[in-house]
């Protein structure tokens, strides 16, 4: 359920959005004798208010947002390119020329919660033009006291076909220094979530007509993780849209004796492949 307003103001518009999330499914327990369907639990994902560039309440990491999703595929973090839910005070600052930048104190989620008073720190910078965009962020874990950036480079290369290149590099001493740490981190951080120092995430999104698009996503990080996510997606009538994908991982660490978390998803084996069939009414 969303429900989105907005006014103008002397000091700029003022909008507010909220988006609440009721889902009913199973918990893909390939372990357990019974794998039952059931009422999953509520999620509040975004309930935020802004005025002008500021934006206080809760969203997703701007270290995502501001960069922009690793493609238009459903299941695109395969290699994890950041944590999303937290709670942010933001500053959103436009030029008008092309020029955007975003600045973001955040909470963090779950363990990755600020366990001090000095919030986690996003910071970036846009330039947007009818080719595409280049975009960076850096983002400052202040926990673990790491940080990370990821840096992307989008293309139009026609009105049919457009490319994306996205790397992420990040610090991991502390994230690695399980005995030290209070919390665990088994190298992953809430904006550093990919295995080891770096990874690249790339593809594009190729409209056949007006109706049908072909969207893919390749992915790779340093502990040899590998992702692909490819869709087929399909406007039925406005508004209804059907999405065939198929996904596959291998994850590169799978087999090391003692390694921890070798791949962001609860694989159960060194290769899979996977597949969904998604219907989306947008209004």
């Amino acid at each position: 359920m969303k429900t989105w307003t907005g006014q103008e103001t002397e000091l700029g518009t003022l909008k507010t959005y909220t988006e609440t999330r009721f889902n009913f499914g199973d918990d893909n327990a390939f372990d357990e004798p019974i794998n039952a369907a059931h009422n999953r639990d509520v999620s509040l994902n975004f309930a935020w208010i802004q005025l002008g560039g500021l934006r206080v309440g809760k969203d997703e990491s701007a270290f995502d947002t501001f960069v922009g999703y690793a493609g238009n595929v459903i299941q695109d973090t395969l290699v994890p390119y950041g944590d999303f839910d937290t709670n942010v005070v933001q500053y959103y600052f436009d030029a008008g020329n092309g020029f955007s930048a975003v600045v973001s104190l955040e909470e963090g989620t779950g363990t990755d919660t600020i366990d001090s008073y000095v919030p986690h720190v996003v910071g970036g910078v846009k330039y947007t033009q009818g080719w595409g965009a280049i975009t960076g962020v850096v983002a400052y874990d202040s926990n673990y006291e790491e940080v990370a950036g990821k840096v992307r480079l989008d293309v139009n290369v026609s009105d049919a076909l457009s490319l994306f290149i996205m790397g992420g590099y990040g610090t991991d001493d502390n994230l690695n220094d399980d005995a030290g740490n209070f919390v665990d981190a088994h190298g992953r951080g809430f904006y550093k979530a990919w295995g080891g120092n770096w990874a690249v995430w790339g593809g594009g999104t190729y409209k056949f007509n007006e109706k049908t698009s072909f969207n893919l996503q390749v992915s790779a990080d340093d502990w040899k993780n590998v992702g692909v996510a490819a869709n087929v997606a399909y406007d039925v009538v406005p508004g209804f849209t059907v999405t065939a994908e198929v996904d596959y991982l291998h994850a590169g660490r799978f087999d090391d004796a003692g390694f921890v978390n070798p791949s962001f998803t609860p694989a159960d084996k060194k290769n899979s492949v996977g597949g969904m069939l998604r219907f989306q009414r947008s209004f």
